[in-house]
C-alpha cells in the first residue's frame, strides 16, 4: 500500500575523518539520516521527503543534490537569502563520537516560520517524523507553529514519531527542554526515546518508567532504545523486548539510533509486528555502526 514519509529537521554539512589526515564531507542530520534509512526499506510507491530549509549558496545546492540523488523528495525544503546549512565535524576515539558545531546561521532555524508550508506538506503526508534537534534549534514560536500542525496530524489519524535526541548543548534551559519535550511527545503517537537520555534528562531508572511517563502524555506506541540491551516496546496492551544484535567491532557510532529508528518505521509501515520491526532494525544499526559516517551506502546494509 502506497505512503508518503515526511521528515522535519535539520540536514547538515558533515566532515569525518579520512586517510592522511584529510577530512571527506558528507550530509547528514537525525531526522535525515532516519528519512536515509527509511527510503532504503520503503518499498518504491511510498515517497520520502524532507522538510527544512537551506541557503541559496553552493553548498545548499549541493546538499539538495545529495538528497534527491539518495531518493529522498526536497519540494518541501525551502531557500533562504543570507543563511546556509550547518556543519559538524566527527571526532572518534575507540568507536564512540563526539563533535564540533558550526550552525550560528543554519538556514533550518526558520523552517517552521512558515506555518501554511508546514500545514500542507503534513497534510500530504501519512508518517511524520520530527525529534528533540528539530524542536531545539527553533525560535519558541516556531516551536509552538510546529507542534500546533503536529498535535493536528496525530488528530486526524496520522502517524506521527517523535525521538527526543536531547542534545542539551542545543538548550539554554534544562527545565525548558523538559517542558518542549513532554510537548513533543504528546503531539506524537509514536515516541523512540535513547535510556541513557531519559535518564539523564528525567531520571527515569529503567525503560519501564520511561514508558510509563510517555504513556502518561497519551501516546500510543513507546520503543525504548537501550544500546547494546535492545530495546523494549510497549504497544497498546503488549510489552516485549528485543535484543541488540551482534556486532563485530564497533567502528563508528553516529546514526546508531537513526538508523534503527528508519528500518523500524520502513518495516512497520509495510506491515511488520512491532517485535519484527524491531528485530530487522537492531541489525541495521549494527551493521552501520561498523562503518564510518551517519549514512552507510546500501550494499553494507542487510538486505530488505
Amino acid at each position: 500500500m502506497a505512503g508518503r514519509m515526511l521528515a522535519i529537521g535539520e540536514c547538515m554539512v558533515e566532515l569525518m575523518q579520512a586517510d592522511g589526515g584529510l577530512m571527506r564531507k558528507s550530509f547528514a542530520g537525525d531526522t535525515f539520516n532516519t528519512a536515509y534509512y527509511a527510503r532504503q526499506y520503503l518499498p518504491a510507491d511510498w515517497s520520502v521527503d524532507y522538510f527544512s530549509a537551506v541557503g541559496r549558496d553552493t553548498i545548499s545546492d549541493e546538499m539538495l543534490a545529495f538528497m534527491a540523488g539518495h531518493g529522498i523528495g526536497t519540494e518541501h525544503v525551502g531557500r533562504i537569502e543570507g543563511r546556509s546549512p550547518g556543519l559538524y565535524m566527527i571526532h572518534l576515539k575507540d568507536g564512540e563520537r563526539s563533535f564540533s558545531y558550526w550552525r550560528s546561521a543554519s538556514a533550518a532555524k526558520l523552517l517552521a516560520r512558515d506555518g501554511d508550508r508546514l500545514r500542507a506538506a503534513i497534510e500530504a503526508s501519512d508518517l511524520v517524523v520530527f525529534s528533540g534537534i528539530t524542536l531545539a534549534i527553533l525560535p519558541p514560536e516556531d516551536v509552538d507553529t510546529l507542534l500546533a500542525e503536529l498535535r493536528r496530524a496525530k488528530a486526524a489519524g496520522k502517524r506521527v514519531v517523535f525521538d527526543p535526541n536531547i542534545r542539551m548543548r542545543l538548550w539554554d534551559d534544562a527545565a525548558r527542554m523538559r517542558a518542549v519535550v513532554t510537548e513533543g511527545a504528546r503531539a506524537a503517537s509514536l515516541v523512540m526515546p535513547s535510556l541513557d537520555d531519559e535518564t539523564t534528562h528525567f531520571g527515569d531508572a529503567t525503560a519501564d518508567d520511561t514508558i510509563a511517563r510517555y504513556r502518561g502524555l497519551g501516546v500510543e506506541g513507546v520503543v525504548v532504545k537501550d544500546g547494546a540491551r535492545g530495546a523494549t516496546l510497549a504497544f497498546g496492551g503488549t510489552r516485549s523486548h528485543v535484543p541488540s544484535a551482534e556486532v563485530k567491532a564497533i567502528v563508528d557510532t553516529t546514526s546508531a539510533g537513526d538508523s534503527f529508528n528508519g528500518a523500524f518505521l520502513a518495516r512497520l509501515a509495510t506491515g511488520a509486528t512491532p517485535e519484527d520491526a524491531a528485530r530487522f532494525a537492531a541489525a541495521v544499526a549494527a551493521a552501520v555502526i561498523q562503518h564510518h559516517g551517519a549514512l552507510v551506502a546500501k550494499d553494507k546494509l542487510p538486505e530488505g
